[in-house]
């Protein structure tokens, strides 16, 4: 028997469990798209955005945060793809053809930058190392910089990130249980802004990956099935025990993410923003004499040079 839009009688795509609601394509397409713009103007509020950046991997979640942001802002405000290679063959060679195509069919600008040229090594090299830094963190902190520096490149006022409601979620729940207080006041969406530093926003957050992958295949969006063979960190045991939740108790993501709103600005009075200074190595803005990326690179011994040695 055809399950039926609760809206219009037509044959429902998707059954929306934590608000009980069967949509048909047209109104889960019109559903998904209203609560970004909704969002968005939550995140920004404002601010008017004239070059909007969008860290664009290739994967499901980044290509449809692009496609969206494209369809919302695309009449009002030049809009850019960066796509960041950490060199992992078998994974991001499959996903960037998939950046390529997107950005061609949406006429919108790609730049790709590479740890291989902009940092000097790759993230395969770098897991050869076994060094007992994680190499979540490697990538997560040369990313963030790269990412930065290119849409500041860019002269971006904004910078997307395609983080749907699970990933947001676990974030949050994940800051709580090590007690990363800090880490939570400057998580995105960034309403504090700093100079040099690109601000990021999140259009997908209160959107669930099972919808976002929907939304993708609706629209024709590729979804390329490689995933990262590096993704074994303790964010799984977070993910299992959001999904856990979500199933016994559905509408717990949405829950986790407005408790966090509802904190922000004590976390913001808690941990007020760093006064920023210049990387003494690479110049780039840090709240110490060197920053993260430069003090992984000299770790890797990819930098000879000490701060003394700077002109």
């Amino acid at each position: 028997m055809m399950t039926s839009c609760s809206k219009c009688g037509d044959k429902a795509v998707i059954f929306v469990r934590y608000n009980g609601t069967h949509l048909c394509r047209k109104h889960f397409m019109e559903y998904v798209e209203r609560r970004v713009k909704k969002d968005i103007r939550k995140q920004k509020g404002k601010k008017r955005f004239k070059k909007i950046a969008v860290a664009l991997s290739g994967g499901k979640d980044s290509s449809t945060a692009l496609y969206i942001i494209h369809k919302i802002f695309s009449r009002t405000s030049e809009i850019h793809a960066i796509t960041v290679d950490e060199g992992i063959p078998g994974y991001r060679d499959k996903t960037i053809p998939v950046a390529k195509r997107l950005c061609r069919k949406l006429d919108v600008e790609h730049h790709i930058v590479s740890f291989a040229n902009d940092i000097g090594i790759t993230i395969d090299e770098i897991a050869k190392k076994n060094d007992e830094i994680g190499i979540c963190t490697y990538c997560g902190v040369f990313r963030r910089s790269l990412l930065n520096m290119k849409a500041r490149e860019i002269g971006a006022d904004v910078l997307v990130l395609g983080h749907n409601l699970d990933d947001f979620s676990q974030s949050i729940l994940m800051n709580f249980v090590n007690a990363d207080l800090e880490k939570l006041a400057r998580m995105a969406p960034h309403y504090r802004i700093q100079e040099r530093m690109i601000p990021r926003i999140l259009p997908l957050r209160m959107i669930p990956e099972k919808e976002t992958t929907l939304y993708a295949i609706l629209n024709g969006l590729d979804i390329p099935m490689e995933e990262c063979p590096y993704a074994f960190s303790s964010r799984l045991v977070f993910r299992r025990i959001i999904y856990e939740l979500e199933d016994r108790n559905p509408g717990t993501r949405h829950k986790i993410v407005k408790s966090y709103e509802q904190i922000r600005k004590c976390l913001y009075e808690m941990f007020p923003l760093a006064k920023l200074q210049s990387c003494a190595i690479c110049g780039e803005p840090t709240p110490s004499d060197i920053c993260r990326a430069c003090e992984l690179k000299r770790k890797l011994g990819l930098l000879t040079i000490s701060p003394d040695d700077k002109d």
